[in-house]
């Protein structure tokens, strides 16, 4: 028998190579490498192998998916949990993820069996949460509180589930391992068995995962390679509302979004999630604009603003909130090039109201005209909309989904969109009047132009 030579293992990303080194190979973090002892793995026998099978419609199968009870949350999972599925739900502690999962688990055990196993709260704390969020007794859910994993695993296939929680993956273990909860051997071993089990036996698996501060989940990010899908639970420290992005879905479209907002009865979904960051005063004011971005795969109309304020002392300030601020300083130099507008001695303060952040392009017209605005003391028609982006030669360039995000505008009761030339809707929409520029300088006049 062939002695098994050891290996060392990166604590990072869980890569491993064969001698120690100071950095490792994979993800180049320093001094992560641990040394450990290589399985030894007997040679398959020719019946223990699987059969190569040809690529066809026998292969192709329909997965029937069971819904959540929450519209956003099967959104983002891209139309609700497929059986034998494994998905990964990060947040920062107290954020709403074992909320979100037991008023996930409430609903399912509606119709099938579930198992939520906490390896972090006691029973009694379990059920005072399902009491707090009226979650009704339900008698296909089952709750266990277990550290062992192959404990959770042999008690979910006696009750023969349709759907495991478990609560978090960072507290449970094999005793097969020798390190404790949460080491990357155990994170790895533990991630693998449940991904093992859930297509061995069709059963829908969701995990709860720490993160880091840095935002990550916390463990090797052979965690997400191995999961089918992975979640991120997002939420300004102050705000009551949740995001709930998907940034790897096997089964749906990823950088999708769910929107949520934590209530005294758990997380409620919000359908209509523009109306949060278009609670605007009645009156309009100087420095405000609504543009339409795309976050995910869905339009949302956003209030931008901006504050310009004559320099007291020192150099100008250039402060951006939820926009990249070298962009920022890329626009005011297009604006005082192009349109004849100077803040070389001003302070400027740009703000994407209700904390989100921008990461495309379509924002360069509406902050030009919110600057624009607030350097007049002029305010902009409160039904007036914009996107655009702008280039360095002050022309106005087309953004990607121009005439969809035109719809929502619509939508909202929106009466004037000022968008480029390459934008503009082949048919009028009722309504909505466009207006189509192709320079910035065009663009301030269009906007100015509008009747409040």
């Amino acid at each position: 028998m062939a002695r098994s030579s050891p290996v060392f293992v990166c604590s990072e990303c869980g890569g491993e190579t064969l001698k120690w080194q100071g950095q490792c190979p994979h993800c180049s973090a320093w001094n992560s490498l641990e040394q450990r002892a290589a399985a030894a793995r007997a040679p398959a026998s020719a019946a223990a192998r699987t059969a190569p099978k040809v690529l066809g419609s026998e292969l192709v199968r329909t997965e029937t998916r069971f819904g959540t009870g929450q519209g956003e949350l099967d959104r983002v999972l891209g139309g609700g949990i497929v059986p034998g599925s494994v998905t990964l739900l990060g947040g920062d502690p107290g954020i709403g993820k074992s909320t979100l999962l037991l008023q996930v688990a409430s609903h399912v055990a509606g119709s099938q069996r579930v198992l939520y196993a906490s390896g972090e709260e006691s029973e009694s704390q379990v059920g005072s949460r399902a009491a707090r969020l009226s979650v009704g007794a339900a008698t296909q859910l089952a709750v266990v509180t277990e550290n062992d994993l192959d404990a959770i695993l042999s008690s979910a296939s006696d009750r023969k589930v349709s759907l495991l929680v478990v609560d978090s993956i960072q507290t449970v273990a094999l005793p097969t391992i020798t390190t404790s909860a949460g080491a990357v051997g155990q994170l790895r071993e533990c991630t693998a068995a449940l991904v093992r089990f859930a297509k061995s036996t069709g059963t829908a698996v969701m995990l709860i995962g720490h993160v880091t501060k840095e935002g990550t989940i916390a463990g090797p990010r052979v965690l997400e390679h191995l999961v089918d899908t992975v979640l991120y639970f997002e939420s300004e420290a102050t705000s009551r509302f949740r995001i709930v992005r998907a940034t790897k879905n096997r089964f749906g479209a990823v950088n999708e979004l769910g929107f949520f907002a934590m209530t005294e009865g758990g997380l409620r979904e919000i359908r209509n999630p523009s109306a949060i960051f278009l609670a605007r005063a009645a009156e309009p004011a100087a420095g405000s604009v609504v543009t339409v971005t795309r976050d995910g795969g869905r339009p949302l109309l956003i209030e931008l603003q901006a504050l310009v304020d004559r320099m007291r002392f020192g150099a100008p300030r250039r402060v951006a909130q939820g926009l990249d601020a070298n962009r920022v300083a890329m626009l005011l130099a297009v604006l005082n090039r192009h349109a004849g507008v100077s803040l070389q001695e001003h302070d400027v303060f740009v703000n994407v109201v209700g904390g989100i952040q921008i990461d495309e392009t379509a924002w360069d017209l509406p902050v030009i005209l919110a600057l624009a605005s607030s350097l007049k003391d002029k305010a902009l028609a409160n039904s007036l909309v914009a996107f655009g982006e702008i280039g360095l030669t002050g022309e106005v360039r087309p953004v990607a989904y121009g005439e969809e995000r035109l719809r929502e505008a619509q939508k909202q009761g929106f009466k004037v969109a000022l968008v480029a030339k390459d934008n503009a809707p082949r048919k009028p929409l009722d309504g909505l009047q466009v207006l189509a520029v192709s320079r910035v300088d065009e663009a301030l006049k269009a906007a100015f132009g509008v009747d409040s």
